[in-house]
């Protein structure tokens, strides 16, 4: 019997948010019906919801930081059970693609989704962002879309492993792999950007250079475990305020948190020689970069796209959960605002204006 629910719908790109009853299909058999507790309010559904990455797919269920409580499982479900406190992850390793059967399943090609749909209260599909939609009081997904977590943990924090948090870390110690006594400079200093931070900390990096262009994320940046900041407004050239905090060589490992040419340009020449570049953030369609390759080729190293932290959520969403437990890890200053579903405009205006690393949603 299909149920309903309320949630953060987006149906016309950069209009606000309407909030609406839905109804969800009875799961599948490998469906699970999650009761959401918690949502983090990600720059991701910004994009979606205003268009960015496109105007297809129109209207959307948004959201995809969640946790929440298994509420009714499919026939087939094995991983979880109804009551389980899950973490909800968009990238769920099929084991079967061209990918998995290697072992890569960081870059499964056919990650799983719920069989069964969310619809609006007509009957039309809601397209829920990046195969989950948690904007929602309750959500439908596959069962490899949930790993669980201890229930005496807060739902706000473990919701943000499932993207942000774990996109940050896993480009630290996965795509750019830090190690002990490296040097890091970090381009956009949000919530991505501080994970990155706290993710190179956590490795063992004793120069963490936070590169932004709002004191006020800077200094937060200092919290998360930056020995040095630098705001690129003002500085005549970014670059050689970097490399002047190395000692003149530049940084082994450089991350691009924003999504723009200027700053991944930047990201790329303020290495030291063979270093690593890892971009991070979305850019969306349209902006190029025009460097000069003789200069790239005689620096050497690479320049890698960090796709969620090149994370395998089963494995890795424990860990963070376990050191966030441990006071390694700091999720607490990364939720600046907990609101209630009717605040979502709100918490995207914030976000545009650069108060908050993270809004969580919250509900009863």
């Amino acid at each position: 019997m299909s149920r309903t629910a309320r949630g953060a719908i987006a149906r016309v790109p950069g209009e606000p948010v309407v909030f609406e009853d839905f109804t969800l299909d009875d799961p599948g058999e490998n469906d699970v019906v999650v009761k959401i507790l918690a949502s983090g309010v990600c720059h991701t559904d910004l994009g979606l919801k205003t268009g960015t990455y496109g105007t297809d797919g129109f209207p959307f269920l948004l959201g995809h930081e969640g946790a929440g409580v298994v509420e009714e499982v499919g026939s087939r479900v094995t991983r979880v059970a109804v009551g389980d406190h899950v973490m909800l992850n968009w990238r769920a390793p099929c084991g079967e693609c061209r990918f998995c059967v290697k072992g890569k399943h960081n870059v499964c090609a056919n990650s799983h989704n719920a069989e069964g749909k969310m619809r609006d209260m007509d009957g039309g599909q809601l397209n829920a962002a990046l195969g989950i939609g948690t904007f929602c009081s309750h959500t439908l997904v596959h069962e490899v879309q949930c790993v669980k977590y201890d229930p005496s943990l807060p739902a706000e924090p473990m919701s943000l492993i499932g993207c942000g948090v774990m996109t940050g870390v896993g480009a630290a110690l996965y795509s750019a792999e830090v190690q002990t006594g490296d040097s890091v400079a970090v381009f956009g200093c949000g919530g991505v950007g501080d994970s990155v931070i706290q993710g190179a900390k956590i490795a063992g990096a004793t120069t963490i250079i936070a590169v932004d262009i709002d004191n006020k994320k800077l200094e937060w940046a200092k919290d998360f475990g930056a020995t040095h900041t630098v705001n690129s407004n003002e500085v005549d050239d970014v670059v050689a305020e970097i490399k002047r905090l190395t000692d003149g060589h530049g940084v082994n490992h450089s991350f691009e948190a924003v999504g723009i040419a200027e700053t991944l340009e930047q990201a790329l020449f303020c290495r030291d020689l063979a270093g690593n570049c890892v971009l991070i953030g979305v850019p969306g369609p349209g902006p190029r970069l025009d460097i000069d390759i003789q200069q790239f080729f005689d620096l050497g190293g690479s320049l890698t796209v960090s796709w969620y932290g090149n994370c395998i959520p089963a494995r890795d969403f424990p860990t963070l959960a376990a050191w966030y437990k441990q006071g390694t890890l700091d999720l607490d200053r990364i939720v600046s605002r907990k609101i209630s579903l009717e605040e979502t405009n709100d918490a995207f205006d914030a976000m545009k204006r650069g108060e908050t690393l993270r809004s969580v949603i919250v509900f009863d």
